[in-house]
């Protein structure tokens, strides 16, 4: 069984051998059929590869005249850590594109040995990365510019909406990124609150990064900071719920990285730790699913409280316009 890499990185060695080579001679080395090859010339010229084709009866492809793929040397090891990064991209929770991870597979499968090829196609063909947040995947570009941003010590504002979705716009003066059980930060000094403060990446909707710098505190560590704030806060309340609706509707509610949803006879039960009652009554309220709670009792009263908060808001609102 083939990885559609392998059949990539095959196309190229091929043509790195022969001058040229028809459609038809392609596919029976590869064991496909002739638009099946059409369809891997294309990607590998989407991918630069600089392959030129004819067509009619005859028609084949070849590499352009003086054309050489630079050669890349790496152990077998190194190789194998290449290939286990990349196939791992989908463990990243960042929207890469599939094209440009191909493509690198490509270009590694090329320079490896028999041996190495052999392996990583045991690999690929025999392992499945499955990400925990498919919905709330911040883009790589995004990744990439505020890394940039906090090298050069340049200030960003961002559009963010928080955890309520309550939108602001922040100036920040970047740190460094930090990634976390499925989830992308930026850590940075926020103009606006005075105190440095974490934003999750999926929640940022736009960047602008300005000419003007800042000078980095050099006694501030954000690796610490993000320590003493993801690593070590306990998860201190266990949290069962069990909605009364149908297991698909809650699935498509709740990303699987919140906790674990069971079918019962009566509903859906939610299992998840959360450390602040509060917060998990608000997001339980914003799911808009009937749901009763079985553990914490503490969970009740903040749900509770909650509600009297809207009820003391709607009374004043009623009392404002009241005659």
């Amino acid at each position: 069984m083939y990885h559609p890499s392998t059949r990539l990185l095959t196309i190229l060695d091929l043509l790195q051998m022969h001058p040229y080579l028809s459609g038809e001679d392609l596919a029976r080395r590869l064991e496909v059929e002739p638009r099946t090859v059409r369809r891997y010339i294309g990607m590998l010229q989407d991918m630069g590869m600089p392959i030129e084709g004819s067509r009619g009866p005859g028609g084949g492809y070849r590499l352009r005249p003086g054309f050489k793929l630079p050669p890349l040397l790496f152990t077998e090891e190194e190789a194998t850590a290449v290939m286990l990064g990349l196939l791992g991209t989908s463990w990243l929770e960042i929207d890469l594109s599939a094209m440009a991870v191909e493509g690198a597979l490509a270009k590694v499968y090329r320079i490896l040995p028999a041996k190495g090829r052999e392996r990583l196609q045991a690999i690929s063909t025999n392992m499945m990365l499955s990400p925990q947040q498919k919905d709330t995947r911040p883009d790589s570009s995004l990744l990439v510019r505020l890394s940039e941003a906090a090298h050069a010590h340049r200030r960003v504002t961002i559009a963010y909406s928080s955890h309520h979705n309550q939108a602001s716009t922040r100036m920040i003066e970047p740190y460094g990124i930090a990634g976390w059980k499925g989830h992308w930060y930026v850590v940075g000094y926020c103009m606006l609150r005075q105190a440095y403060r974490m934003f999750r990446l999926d929640r940022i909707h736009q960047v602008e990064i300005h000419e003007e710098t800042f000078v980095p505190d050099k006694d501030f560590d954000y690796q610490d900071y993000i320590l003493k704030h993801l690593v070590t806060v306990p998860l201190r309340w266990l949290i069962e719920v069990e909605f009364q609706e149908e297991f698909h509707l809650v699935q498509h509610k709740i990303p699987s990285a919140h906790g674990k949803l069971t079918l019962t006879p009566t509903g859906v039960l939610f299992q998840t730790h959360h450390v602040d009652l509060p917060s998990m009554a608000r997001y339980l309220m914003n799911l808009n699913i009937p749901f009763v709670i079985h553990q914490p009792p503490e969970l009740r009263t903040a749900l509770l409280e909650l509600a009297q908060e809207m009820v003391r808001i709607a009374r004043a609102g009623f009392d404002t316009h009241a005659e």
